[in-house]
């Protein structure tokens, strides 16, 4: 799990932490229950283990934290309420809360976006203990249990409270996901992805598939049905031509880096890509050596489906079921080579480009990702590869060296600052 400010992941603004983290401490307090099975599992871990048990105790120590200061103020006090208010996750889907000047501009998506989990651990790091705490193979273990049993739970209906127009609780700064401010921020993103100012004024089934008709949810079945969302089908057109590649995800630009090595060193400044640590040790991942990656991010309120950046045959598919990351600073290209990533190798039907490769990389929360797609299949370029469930993403695409690229950021430097190009649209043309 990787905690960050990529995507607006986690507000800049203090004061929506700490409104979350009000709302969640009133819901654990006004809903009491027993710790689920894989939160009672680390409780019972973390007293056995005299380490683990003695940095528990230290982390919450406040002599000892060393917060940064946007988080200077959200002290948890003990491990015990740390896994209090980690137990109310399990029974709330994510929630959009405002920041504190209430700024509701398209232009300028103001809420917490997020991922509740990230967030509830950016309150808990705060000194050497609990950085040594997060990084242990046994605790990383079971939190990925733990987040596999709250995805259950976002696949429920009972998720779907978070899936109405009104305000939460009566609570005036944490809204629901069909609040009219939350529909337009949402509208606001598609749009600065194509461009097309108009749009603004569209409603919210314009861009997506839903059923206004439903005053309640939309049509939607849970949250993660909302977090997947599909594109109607005509708000995303497909780029056209056997030379164009398309951008496989609606997503910001990172970097391309060329000549990329097979087995790249990790060091604490810069991280080259490894082909053979992306692709899992892969025997296909040799023929990419000095080749080209373009890696993307995504932004938490965006689309989250991917699509065939070629027409073509897939070759060969896996799911890795990667590490959870609680640096605050890990680069995005390490996170290609450690986090549950999906890999679809795909021989494209135009020769000049042969064999390519798609990543998905699931970096936070859930860190889920879905193969919609089998080897062997013919996809046509634009078609459904597959979805990234609940949590943050980045995603690359790999080609061999002699395949020669012109890049089109539309409009957009590549970078943490970037924003997202349409899915579906043309990311690169072969010369």
């Amino acid at each position: 799990m990787h905690i960050h400010t990529l995507g607006n992941v986690l507000p800049d603004n203090q004061h929506q932490i700490k409104t979350w983290l009000q709302h969640l401490k009133q819901h654990a307090d006004s809903n009491p229950m027993p710790l689920v099975p894989p939160i009672e599992a680390l409780s019972e871990l973390v007293k056995q283990d005299k380490e683990l048990l003695l940095l528990s105790e230290q982390m919450f120590n406040t002599s000892q934290q060393t917060q940064s200061p946007q988080l200077s103020s959200l002290v948890i006090q003990s491990f015990d309420e740390f896994l209090v208010l980690l137990n109310a996750v399990m029974t709330q889907a994510p929630v959009y809360i405002l920041s504190n000047d209430m700024v509701t501009d398209a232009l300028n998506p103001a809420g917490f976006v997020g991922l509740p989990i990230n967030a509830l651990l950016a309150a808990s790091i705060t000194s050497s203990a609990s950085h040594s705490f997060f990084s242990n193979l046994l605790v990383t273990q079971q939190f990925k249990k733990i987040l596999n049993y709250w995805s259950v739970y976002l696949a429920s209906e009972a998720s779907r409270d978070v899936l109405v127009k009104d305000d939460l609780n009566q609570t005036p700064q944490v809204l629901a996901w069909l609040n009219p401010i939350v529909q337009k921020q949402i509208i606001g993103i598609a749009c600065e992805a194509s461009f097309d100012p108009a749009l603004r004024d569209y409603p919210f089934e314009h861009f997506f598939e839903c059923d206004p008709n439903d005053d309640y949810y939309y049509g939607f079945r849970s949250w993660d049905d909302f977090f997947t969302r599909k594109f109607t089908p005509s708000i995303r057109p497909i780029a056209t031509g056997d030379d164009v590649i398309v951008n496989p995800c609606e997503s910001a630009p990172l970097q391309v880096v060329e000549n990329v090595e097979l087995d790249a060193k990790f060091w604490l400044k810069g991280h080259p890509y490894s082909l053979q640590n992306m692709m899992n040790f892969d025997p296909l991942a040799e023929q990419f050596i000095g080749g080209t990656v373009y890696q993307a991010y995504l932004n938490a309120l965006s689309y989250h489906r991917w699509h065939s950046p070629v027409s073509g045959t897939i070759k060969q598919v896996c799911i890795v079921n990667g590490s959870y990351d609680y640096t605050p600073n890990t680069s995005l290209p390490l996170l290609t080579a450690i986090a549950t990533r999906a890999i679809i190798f795909i021989e494209s039907d135009n020769p000049y480009i042969g064999l390519m490769c798609f990543i998905a990389v699931g970096i936070a929360e859930v860190s889920s990702c879905e193969i919609t797609v089998a080897q062997g299949q013919h996809v046509d370029k634009g078609d459904q590869l597959g979805m990234f469930h609940c949590g943050g993403s980045t995603h690359c695409l790999i080609f061999r060296p002699q395949v020669n690229l012109s890049f089109d950021f539309h409009r957009t430097e590549p970078g943490l600052d970037a924003t997202n190009i349409p899915a579906c649209s043309c990311i690169a043309v072969v010369n």
